[in-house]
């Protein structure tokens, strides 16, 4: 058999790359009022501005689920389940207090991405494509560690009062002040979402976004993921601009942040993951 990878729907990853590398994913959850709706798998109409909507992680009870049929279908070689930073979501803990319960708790590792979305995805592909190619446990491991350290995320927001709101941006973005005539830079940092800087036109916010993913990606190439909520266009742009600006890009998924993020960051948010050195 071979290591079976699991990570959590935050990851936003396309269905067709789950499928083909056989990753398992744990559904979060977008709640509605009184409603618990599981992303990717029941259907939701989000309006993503309403007070009433908000999110939960997976409990340890769903985790454990998906862990022990993940290792069953390993065969015994084992699981690595890479989630949405510790920082931003209590999925990882709730990963980690499943694993406690389990009999097999040896043959499941966890990884912190330190990040979300394809922050989070890019090194679960990293490790998906070990396993896929017979590695063993500590080797699969050891690819989505080493990738999700070399990941950098950036993500260009209209207004941050639901990242605010939701506790999922660092006080050191407190200061934001008048947030209404600049537009906000934000990027990952040991797992914390913090602002990088504040732009005064959306163009020139977009060149930022753009400049700081060429710089991250570095000369030797790297796997690129843009993301978007409600800004296909904007998306697409940026996109082209990286295939031209990063050298060697070595793969570019371009997609649509999820729910349990959309809810977080606001319809307009457009992001760029970066992992120099790529995810194969």
């Amino acid at each position: 058999m071979a290591v079976v990878v699991v990570t959590d729907s935050a990851a936003c990853l396309p269905a067709d790359m789950v499928d083909e590398l056989g990753i398992a994913v744990v559904p979060l959850h977008v709640l509605i009022g009184d409603r618990a709706i599981r992303e990717g798998v029941d259907r939701m109409e989000i309006d993503y501005c309403a007070d009433t909507v908000t999110t939960s992680g997976a409990s340890s009870g769903e985790m454990r689920e998906v862990y022990e049929a993940a290792l069953r279908r390993s065969g015994g070689d084992g699981v690595v389940a890479v989630h949405i930073s510790r920082q931003l979501s209590g999925t990882w803990e709730s990963g980690r207090q499943a694993v406690r319960d389990m009999d097999a708790a040896d043959k499941v590792r966890l990884v912190d991405s330190l990040s979300a979305g394809l922050g989070t995805g890019l090194p679960v592909l990293a490790a998906a494509r070990r396993a896929r190619g017979g590695s063993p446990l500590d080797i699969v491991y050891d690819a989505a560690v080493a990738a999700a350290g070399r990941a950098r995320s950036f993500i260009l927001v209209n207004r941050t009062e639901q990242l605010r709101k939701g506790g999922r941006l660092s006080s050191a973005a407190a200061f934001f002040g008048s947030e209404l005539v600049t537009k906000p830079l934000l990027q990952m940092v040991a797992g914390r979402l913090e602002l990088r800087e504040k732009v005064r036109t959306r163009a020139k916010a977009y060149a930022k976004l753009v400049a700081a993913a060429v710089d991250a990606a570095g000369e030797e190439g790297a796997a690129v993921g843009v993301q978007h909520l409600g800004a296909p266009e904007a998306a697409e742009t940026v996109a082209g601009q990286l295939r031209e600006l990063v050298p060697a890009v070595r793969e570019l998924i371009v997609g649509e942040f999820g729910p349990t993020l959309g809810v977080h960051l606001g319809t307009g948010a457009v992001g760029v993951l970066v992992v120099p050195g790529g995810c194969g």
